[in-house]
Parts: C-alpha cells; structure tokens; sequence
C-alpha cells in the first residue's frame, strides 16, 4: 500500500510540472514574437503597428537613446535585438535541459539569473517609459508583462529543482 500511495503522489506532482515547463515554453515562444517583431521594425525601418493615444507612442519610444546598447561609436545594438537573443538563448537552455548533463545541474541557476537580469533591465525601461520618455509602447510593455510571468515561473520552478524535483 505504502509503494501505491507514493506512486499517487509522484503522479500527482507531474502536471504540476508539466504545466510549469509548458508555461515557461509558452512565454519564451511569445517573448520570441514580441522582440523578433519589435527587431524586425527597428533593423527595417517599418512603421510600428501601434495603439494611438494620449499615452501611448510606440514610435518615441523606438527611436529614444534608450533603446539601443551603446558602446562608443563602434556598438550600437537595439535592445530588441538583445531581448531577441535573450529569448533564444532561454529557449535554448529550456529545450537542451534534460538532454545535456552540464544544463541539467546547473540550467535552473543560470536560466534564473538571465532571467533576473533581463527583469531588472525591464523594469529600468518601464521606468525610462513612464518618466524619462513620457510615452508607452504597447508591444514593450507586452514583453515587460511577459518577462515578469517568465521570471515568477523561473522562481517556481528553481524551487521545485532546489526541493529536489529534477524535471521542474
């Protein structure tokens, strides 16, 4: 009886799991989306289907410094760009975790810290949207809402690991 009742329980937690990597899978596909369609417009030049109104202003916000990383005159790289590659890499780590050894020791530690950084970094342009710009881009603020969801499922699931849970 007592090995049934710890085959209910393990069977019990693994949609809880599931439904944590399938979730991650979901927004790293929508945070692909968002920052290849924001890349797409700012490296073509596009015009930027955007809601119009007396806050929103997807196009000052596309064009602000703040949009690029800048590193003298030689490096110039816009942030959708690098949120693009954020994705990929995310994705990456994801999809390879339970194959390769060296991602399935430490893939939750370094998955958790690209995602705090590129939290952090959001939240800084949330900041630079709402008071250095004085203006709001929807699809930003899409992959700003989208990150922070990426970043509470990161937490879940570095703890489902931590607690000893290896396909969290």
């Amino acid at each position: 009886m007592g090995n049934a009742a710890m085959t209910m329980s393990a069977a019990e937690s693994a949609p809880s799991r599931n439904w944590l990597r399938t979730a991650t899978m979901v927004c790293i596909v929508l945070g692909l989306l968002i920052s290849g369609y924001l890349s797409y417009v700012k490296l073509t030049g596009t015009p930027m289907v955007c809601v119009q109104g007396s806050v929103f202003n997807c196009d000052k916000v596309q064009s602000h410094p703040i949009g690029h990383f800048r590193i003298g005159r030689v490096i110039d790289i816009p942030i959708a760009v690098l949120g693009f590659a954020m994705y990929s890499v995310m994705a990456g780590i994801h999809l390879l975790q339970p194959r390769i050894p060296f991602l399935r020791d430490n893939g939750y530690l370094l998955y958790l810290v690209i995602l705090l950084f590129g939290w952090l970094y959001s939240m800084y342009l949330v900041y630079a949207q709402f008071v250095i710009i004085q203006g709001l881009c929807m699809w930003c603020l899409m992959h700003e809402a989208n990150i922070t969801i990426m970043f509470v499922l990161g937490i879940f699931r570095t703890r489902n690991y931590l607690r000893g849970d290896s396909m969290a």
